[in-house]
């Protein structure tokens, strides 16, 4: 019997091949998305220095939501991911949506990322 590989493998497959071409600089950031089933996370990384200048989730104690894993709740991280980026002093990112479609969470959160102010 022949078995399909799961949905995690093949989207960390597809994250992989964007990744060869999708890399943050000092000057212009990595904004990374992960998602899981309860919460969103979102990270300004720089692949140069290899740290992590900004990050967001659904997790931090400033959200004020009652569910996490919703499109409300991925709007409010893109603000606040938008808004620590430039309290950083960065306005202009590069989306990594880490093999995700732009669809739902992913596209709440980047767009209210758009909304708040970072370019991208």
């Amino acid at each position: 019997m022949i078995t399909k590989p799961d949905k995690n493998a093949v989207r960390k497959r597809r994250h992989a091949r964007v990744r060869k071409s999708v890399v943050g600089t000092t000057e212009q950031p990595r904004l990374n998305v992960y998602r899981s089933n309860k919460h969103i996370y979102a990270q300004l990384i720089d692949d140069n220095e290899g740290v992590t200048v900004a990050s967001a989730s659904t997790k931090d104690n400033e959200m004020k939501v009652e569910t996490t894993g919703n499109v409300d709740a991925a709007k409010q991280v893109g603000e606040l991911v938008a808004k620590r980026a430039q309290d950083k002093g960065f306005k202009s990112v590069v989306f990594d949506r880490g093999g995700y479609l732009y669809h739902g969470r992913v596209k709440a959160l980047a767009e209210a990322a758009r909304e708040a102010g970072l370019e991208f």
